[in-house]
């Protein structure tokens, strides 16, 4: 007997609202049933684009009319506490895009409301999900490399777009330009180093053209390390051309190194290559399907679509969430006091 289809309310149809608009309408198992769009020509376009939703102007008018199973949350970050939290008390499952929300308690309290409510959430770490990015996760569990040591996650690429009204460039509203691409890259760097325990020790460093954007880092490191030694750098530099990201993890026993180039972040035909080396022997990993965001986003539609089913859990999970934010403005507060700064265990508080 066939299943029915899972109805996503999509909240949010900016330029990757749209895309999980389209991820969601090419999805067999799910039905765009509702999107909630608050300009009036965004709305226009909603309509045209997806006629078999329904189109609202605000989240709670979308949750009041009910048949939802699951909530998709696309919105500015600063909106995310208010319509995740929205979402999980009024029965639905919420995808969540990141970051979770601009603070820790924030974040803490979104994870409280899906407990207390029985809801699952998922946060858009779908980086997880790449048939490049998520490899290397199988290739370290494997034990190819031996354990890992050492995780550099980089990026270079043009300046962010502007986002809605200007929000992307707008602290208040934004949060900072840490919590845009590096939240992905503090995630990544965790996952591959969870065998070590939580991270113990954060240092980050920052710096922009402009003067007038305080906190808006236009090029920024950090390192986090373990109590074993082990430890990751994350950086990104927004001062540069096209979108070009490497990945690179050694071990005990190899090592390995993976690269994505594309003219666009959302290109559909980017170059990526994996080069693994066992210690003895180096090969050029073969990977079944396209890696970058718009594909992993399909892939992470797919995921949700099960994990509503209860046939899978959510790629990544709140705590996560908590974590791979957490770790965001912890790196802002280092910059600020210029300074390591010790990792608190962000896991509490979630009970």
């Amino acid at each position: 007997m066939s299943k029915p289809p899972v109805r996503f309310g999509l909240v949010g149809f900016g330029a990757w609202g749209r895309f999980h608009a389209q991820s969601i309408a090419g999805n067999p198992g799910a039905r765009l049933a509702a999107i909630t769009v608050p300009s009036e020509a965004s709305r226009a376009e909603a309509v045209r684009l997806h006629p078999g939703a329904e189109v609202f102007t605000d989240h709670r008018s979308m949750l009041a009319a009910g048949g939802i199973d699951i909530v998709d949350v696309v919105t500015p970050s600063h909106t995310h506490l208010a319509v995740a939290t929205d979402a999980l008390a009024a029965g639905c499952d919420v995808l969540l895009e990141k970051p979770m929300a601009l603070t820790i308690p924030d974040c803490q309290a979104i994870v409280r409301t899906a407990r207390r409510h029985g809801r699952r959430l998922a946060v858009g770490h779908e980086l997880r999900l790449s048939s490049q990015w998520g490899e290397i996760r199988r290739i370290i569990d494997r034990g190819v490399i031996g354990d890992p040591q050492y995780v550099l996650v980089e990026l270079s690429r043009k300046p962010y777009r502007l986002g809605a009204s200007g929000w992307r460039y707008d602290p208040a509203r934004v949060g900072s330009w840490v919590l845009e691409e590096p939240i992905h890259f503090f995630d990544l760097a965790r996952w591959y180093l969870e065998g070590a325990g939580r991270p113990v020790e954060l240092h980050a460093f920052g710096n922009s053209r402009d003067a007038s954007r305080p906190g808006l880092y236009d090029n920024f490191s950090a390192v986090f390390r373990y109590a074993n030694g082990s430890y990751a750098v994350v950086s990104q530099t927004l001062a540069a051309f096209e979108h070009h990201q490497t990945v690179k993890v050694s071990g005990t026993r190899g090592a390995l190194w993976a690269g994505w180039s594309g003219a666009l972040d959302r290109t559909l035909e980017p170059t990526f290559f994996l080069k693994v080396f066992d210690g003895q022997n180096l090969e050029n990993v073969s990977l079944a399907r396209h890696s970058g965001e718009v594909f992993e986003l399909r892939e992470q539609i797919d995921r949700c679509v099960r994990m509503v089913r209860g046939e899978a859990p959510p790629a990544a999970t709140g705590e996560d969430g908590v974590w791979s934010a957490g770790l965001c403005l912890l790196a802002e507060e280092s910059i600020r006091q210029g300074r390591p700064l010790p990792v608190p265990d962000l896991a509490e508080g979630l009970a």
